[in-house]
């Protein structure tokens, strides 16, 4: 069975959260949840009563810094040196135990992957420089302020973590494996604490890196069913899946105001949990509803054509004209040529991204085929997490980025609710692993975008604000959860960013072709 949400959007203003159920359908409106009807707040800025950091975060923000902004200036520093066939070896051992070191000590300096494997970036060194520079100003900007409340069992897990990723980002793999058969005694994914939790996954992601580079064998392995299912999860016990649902939702609403032919390409539409809500206030307008395309992208045909089935349905039962269109493919593989697209249609691109596989495939593909479509509006939610660069700059953003999800989720779920296992085990370790073991521009041949609204600013497109509706409709999605749980609002730049405490996790943004259909 699917679920999605249903709630009923207005014409002119933010969706209304009142649950419109009917019988005997297959979504299933309730897992939303939406009680009442929000307004706009007052402020651009909503926090959590409780202002206090969560520990583990703030003290993997302390270190990671560390980290970065002790590695060597020069690329050519002592400890690694590149053969003739580009790869890096060992001048000396530059692995000194980090235990002890960190409390209160700074990270001794070392060579990392960024510094060994700089043939791998397409960039010139002038450009390198200034990324790393951008890299290390945007990290010190996380304001870390001490390492207290974190016991010595989690401490020493961190930074015995943190020694093995550098020990992989020089491609040690011996020593790298010593230390997480030690990770691995130490640290259980069923762990009390977030910290121990956090780094039972990280551990076997990297283990899964160290097996990868001696087999040669980079291919993930994805059961796409067991992945929906824990979005599914996700979905219910966190805002965050909801405010990428409803914000983009709005934004597309706006967009199709008095279009009568609408066209929405979902990049990568899962289970199209999102659509049913969109779907109900677009069949309820005053002017009539519009006929609806939608081409849906995946790697499963299999679920594409169960989701088309799902849709259709629905779209029958509140009598809309509809058809909707599988691509089993990435946007980055595909022509427009593929796409039906008929004179008059408004296109709407939809785009959540995940860090569980590779959506789009190549970036800049991708990027021309936008141009190409010349859509009315983009929505596009982002995670605030770096997928491209060497190792150890993406092993310090995630360990960052997911050491808050995992305190977001233990804030209000015991260590043994199976809600809390089914998200990590099923999801975020998922994530993890394919950006620790399986992605990255040295493994898979490509860089990636680190951040597609830059991208998308540079190629032409212009952003269209995030609306006052939209940020009503973010504030009643945070209504659902009790403020003590620390989930921070942003409206900003034209975009809408949640996150836990003071790190900004999401940001969903949108914009518009300068030839929109």
């Amino acid at each position: 069975m699917m679920k999605g949400g249903s709630g009923v959007l207005h014409q002119h203003g933010p969706l209304d959260h009142s649950i419109t159920q009917q019988s005997n359908e297959q979504w299933d409106c309730a897992s939303l949840g939406f009680s009442g009807i929000g307004s706009a707040p007052n402020t651009s800025e909503i926090r959590a009563n409780n202002p206090e950091r969560n520990e583990l975060s703030q003290w993997v923000e302390q270190v990671t810094r560390q980290l970065i902004e002790d590695l060597p200036e020069n690329e050519t520093g002592v400890g690694l040196q590149a053969n003739s066939t580009g790869t890096s070896t060992y001048q000396e051992n530059i692995v000194p135990s980090l235990l002890g070191e960190l409390r209160p000590k700074k990270i001794a300096r070392r060579n990392s992957e960024c510094i060994g494997h700089h043939h791998h970036h397409q960039w010139s060194s002038h450009d390198d420089h200034l990324a790393r520079d951008d890299n290390n100003r945007n990290r010190n900007e996380m304001i870390a302020k001490g390492l207290n409340g974190l016991d010595d069992q989690g401490l020493n897990l961190i930074t015995l973590l943190l020694e093995c990723a550098v020990a992989l980002s020089v491609d040690n793999l011996g020593e790298a494996h010593r230390m997480l058969l030690e990770l691995t005694q130490m640290a259980s994914p069923y762990g009390t604490s977030c910290a121990e939790r956090v780094v039972a996954y990280f551990a076997k992601a990297m283990a899964s890196r160290v097996i990868n580079s001696w087999l040669g064998i980079c291919s993930p392995l994805i059961n796409y069913k067991s992945v929906h299912r824990a979005f599914q999860v996700f979905n219910n016990i966190s805002p965050f899946i909801k405010f990428a649902h409803f914000t983009s939702n709005q934004a597309i609403l706006e967009a199709f105001h008095r279009r009568d032919r609408v066209h929405i390409i979902d990049v990568d539409i899962m289970q199209g949990l999102q659509w049913p809500a969109l779907f109900h206030i677009l069949a309820t307008r005053m002017e009539g509803p519009p006929h609806v395309a939608m081409t849906a992208m995946g790697t499963s045909m299999e679920i594409l054509i169960e989701t088309g089935k799902q849709l259709s349905n629905f779209a029958k039962r509140l009598g809309m004209s509809f058809e909707f269109h599988p691509i089993g493919g990435k946007t980055g593989e595909i022509d427009i040529s593929m796409f039906k697209i008929t004179r008059g249609e408004a296109i709407a691109i939809h785009w959540v991204q995940h860090s569980l596989y590779d959506a789009t495939g190549p970036d800049w593909k991708t990027m021309r085929l936008l141009q190409e479509l010349s859509p009315r509006v983009v929505t596009l939610v982002e995670q605030e997490i770096a997928l491209g660069g060497c190792f150890l700059d993406r092993f310090v953003g995630s360990l960052h980025y997911y050491s808050t999800v995992f305190d977001s989720l233990g804030a209000f779920l015991q260590s043994d609710d199976s809600s809390r296992h089914s998200v990590e085990h099923g999801l975020l370790y998922g994530e993890i692993n394919n950006i620790l073991a399986i992605g990255g521009p040295a493994r898979n041949g490509e860089d990636k975008f680190r951040h597609w609204r830059s991208e998308l600013s540079k190629n032409g497109f212009m952003q269209v604000p995030m609306s006052t509706n939209s940020m009503a409709q973010a504030q009643l999605i945070l209504n659902m959860f009790p403020p003590a749980h620390g989930y921070t609002l942003v409206r900003g730049d034209g975009t809408l960013r949640l996150g836990w405490k003071d790190t900004s996790l999401f940001t969903a943004s949108a914009w518009t072709s300068p030839n929109s259909r």
